[in-house]
């Protein structure tokens, strides 16, 4: 354990001294932006880019965080209609994936869906990762392929679990009479957060109270615009936590969303120890859907995690699990858990006329964004 507490600190120095350069080629100072995407996916340093795993179920694992489909197999299975159903409408036998984490969530969907599922790709940025999900998923053969960038067209269905988080996000800040964008600074060696002014304006008008720091995700909204600009005939799905915007910008949110997290436990400074802790930001889905109106996709539904499960049909895969199965599949749909803080959003095109997603029959909220 001793040896990996050091390797650890290597990286964090090491990656320090990388946003210090950084820092002083900008002449001075970095959008919090900039910041997270270095410490998240500098090659070799970020959090996603080194030898790690970050994905499991308790801190003894040496990992992080647990995400739904490491929770329980369940999700991955029920999921699956969905999927089954966009696949049916596009007349398509693809699937794409992004950050496809440690494979369980392919591996679930690759089950239960068999050949319904012609080829089923990952866009992953973590070589690490991608050599984990190589080796889980390669029994399914040439069916699974990986990939580093979108190809001109995609027809099929797209899934991302807890993608949109990990993008980094601006952060900006009110001193109650305007509006600053924070970043990171170097003082007296150490790194700090440091505001400068900006134009830049959270997408309602308020009211917000002094001292107020929150998020806009314009590298997000871009994300969805480039699956527009490919998306031929399919279904996009966006699973994340995260609110609409009346809720992810209230008054009393003074705070922001900005958390780390490491072994298990959040903390809310992300820049000590960068690259040995995730860090990550809600997901503001009224942003999403307008991206994805004004890129030309419809909205197709949204609704929180448990409603979009019990919809999809959880509930007899539930009757027929193991005690500690159930037990662990209800942190899917728990209030306190899982089931409420995350939301689901379908985004489509050129699927059939009235098309209804299964996963938003009954509870849809598209109404709330």
């Amino acid at each position: 354990m001793q040896a990996n507490r050091s390797e650890a600190g290597s990286v964090s120095a090491a990656l320090g001294a990388r946003v210090r350069e950084e820092i002083a080629r900008a002449g001075g100072w970095i959008a919090f932006d900039r910041y997270m995407h270095l410490a998240l996916y500098e090659p070799g340093l970020g959090y996603y880019a080194r030898a790690h795993a970050p994905f499991g179920l308790m801190p003894g694992s040496g990992s992080d965080f647990v995400t739904a489909p490491e929770l329980s197999p369940l999700f991955g299975r029920t999921l699956a209609a969905q999927v089954r159903q966009g696949l049916q409408a596009a007349g398509a036998g693809e699937v794409w994936e992004f950050g496809g984490g440690s494979g369980a969530l392919a591996e679930q969907l690759l089950e239960t869906l068999g050949e319904a599922v012609q080829r089923y790709t990952i866009v992953e940025v973590s070589a690490t990762l991608a050599a984990r999900q190589r080796e889980r998923l390669a029994r399914f053969g040439s069916r699974v392929a990986w990939a580093q960038e979108l190809p001109g067209r995609i027809d099929g269905v797209v899934v991302g679990n807890e993608v949109l988080d990990a993008m980094p996000a601006r952060l900006l800040a009110y001193d109650g009479a305007r509006w600053h964008e924070r970043g990171v600074a170097v003082h007296e060696g150490q790194l700090v957060l440091a505001d400068c002014p900006t134009d830049a304006r959270p997408p309602v008008a308020g009211p917000f109270v002094p001292g107020t720091v929150t998020e806009i995700h314009p590298q997000a909204q871009a994300f969805v615009a480039t699956l527009a600009e490919r998306l031929g005939r399919g279904l996009v799905l966006l699973i994340d936590y995260g609110f609409p915007q009346d809720e992810y910008y209230h008054p009393q949110r003074t705070g922001g969303t900005l958390m780390c997290h490491r072994a298990h436990r959040a903390d809310p400074d992300p820049l000590a120890d960068p690259g040995e802790k995730d860090l990550s930001v809600h997901v503001d889905f009224t942003a999403v859907a307008l991206a994805a109106l004004e890129a030309g996709l419809e909205v197709l539904g949204y609704t929180s995690q448990a409603r979009f499960l019990l919809n999809c049909g959880i509930a007899p895969l539930l009757e027929a699990a193991t005690l500690p199965e159930r037990a662990s599949a209800q942190k899917l749909l728990t209030e306190h858990e899982m089931g409420e803080l995350f939301k689901v959003i379908a985004l489509g095109r050129g699927l059939p006329a009235g098309f209804l997603p299964v996963g938003f029959g009954a509870g849809d909220r598209t109404h709330r964004l």
